[in-house]
C-alpha cells in the first residue's frame, strides 16, 4: 500500500510541474524569439520564420545605434532617467507612509489606507487623461516631470511597505530608541530603514519595470521625440515602419536590447532577497 501512495504522489507532483514548464515555455518563447530576430539581417527576418541565429547583429546593432543621430540612445537614456529617478523616488515614499501607516496611530489613517486600497482597484490607464489634464493646466504636460510625477506615488508600493513594516519592525525597538533620545527621523533613518531594505528593494524593482514598461503615460504626455522613453520610441519606428520594412528590424533589436537591463538588474538586486531569508533562518 505504501508503494502505490507513493507513487500517486509522485504522479500528483508531475502534473504541477509540466504545468509550470507550460506556463514557462508560454512566456520565454517570445522572448526567445525577438533575441534570435535581432540577430537576422533584413532579409533574413522576412524570408524565414526560424530560430536558427542569423548573421546581421553587429550590422543591425550599428544601424540601431547610428538611426536618426543616435535616438536609441537617447531614448535610452530618458527611459533610465524616468524609471530610475521616479522608482527610487517612489520607493522612498512608499517606506515612509507605509512605516508611519504601520507604526503610527493618527487621526484620519484608516481612511488614508482605505484611500490606498480603494487606489489599487483603479486601473492606471483610467487615470492617465485626467492626469494629462491637471499637468496641463500646470504647464507640465509635454516635459519629462510629466512622467516622473505620476510614478512618484504607487498604492502597491505604499500597502506593501505598510505590511512589510508592521511585521519586521519590532515596537520595543523603536521605543528603546526614543528612551535613548533618537528622534523620529534619526529612528527612521537609522533603525527602519535598514530593516526594509528587503522590501524597499521588491517595491523598487517592481516600480523600475513598471516605468520602464509604461507606454501609454508617456504617449500622453510627451510630443518631443528627444524626451521619449523606450516603449514610445520604438512605437514610432514600428508606425513608420510601414513605410520603410527596414525599421522593423531596428525595432526587434530594440525591443531586445530594452529587456537586458531588467534582466541586469533582477540578477543584481535578488542578492538583498538571499540576505533577508538568511537573516531569517539565523532569527529562527
Amino acid at each position: 500500500m505504501s508503494g502505490i501512495a507513493g507513487e500517486r504522489r509522485e504522479r500528483t507532483k508531475i502534473f504541477p510541474t509540466l504545468v509550470l514548464l507550460a506556463g514557462a515555455a508560454y512566456c520565454l518563447t517570445p522572448v526567445a524569439w525577438v533575441f534570435v530576430a535581432a540577430s537576422k539581417a533584413p532579409g533574413e527576418l522576412f524570408n524565414s520564420f526560424t530560430f536558427a541565429p542569423g548573421t546581421g547583429l553587429l550590422d543591425n546593432l550599428a544601424r540601431l545605434f547610428s538611426h536618426d543621430d543616435g535616438a536609441y540612445g537617447l531614448w535610452a537614456l530618458n527611459s533610465l532617467l524616468y524609471a530610475g529617478v521616479g522608482g527610487a523616488l517612489s520607493t522612498l515614499v512608499s517606506a515612509s507612509a507605509g512605516y508611519a501607516l504601520a507604526k503610527f496611530d493618527f487621526r484620519g489613517g484608516r481612511i488614508f489606507f482605505a484611500t490606498i486600497i480603494a487606489g489599487l482597484l483603479i486601473p492606471g490607464i483610467t487615470l492617465a487623461v485626467p492626469q494629462y489634464l491637471l499637468l496641463s493646466d500646470l504647464q507640465l504636460a509635454g516635459t519629462q516631470w510629466s512622467v516622473l510625477l505620476p510614478s512618484i506615488v504607487s498604492p502597491f508600493g505604499i500597502y506593501l511597505c505598510r505590511v512589510y513594516a508592521a511585521a519586521t519592525i519590532p515596537a520595543e525597538m523603536l521605543e528603546a530608541a526614543r528612551i535613548d533620545g533618537a528622534g523620529e527621523w534619526r529612528i527612521f533613518r537609522a533603525v527602519v530603514l535598514p530593516l526594509m531594505v528587503p522590501g524597499m528593494v521588491t517595491v523598487f524593482l517592481l516600480q523600475f519595470v513598471g516605468i520602464w514598461n509604461n507606454f501609454l503615460l508617456p504617449y500622453i504626455m510627451l510630443s518631443d521625440t528627444r524626451t521619449f522613453p523606450l516603449t514610445v520610441g520604438l512605437n514610432s519606428l514600428l508606425e513608420r515602419g510601414s513605410g520603410a520594412p527596414s525599421l522593423y528590424s531596428l525595432a526587434i533589436v530594440g525591443a531586445a536590447l530594452a529587456i537586458v537591463p531588467l534582466t541586469a538588474l533582477v540578477l543584481f538586486l535578488q542578492r538583498f532577497w538571499r540576505l533577508d531569508l538568511i537573516a531569517g533562518g539565523v532569527k529562527g
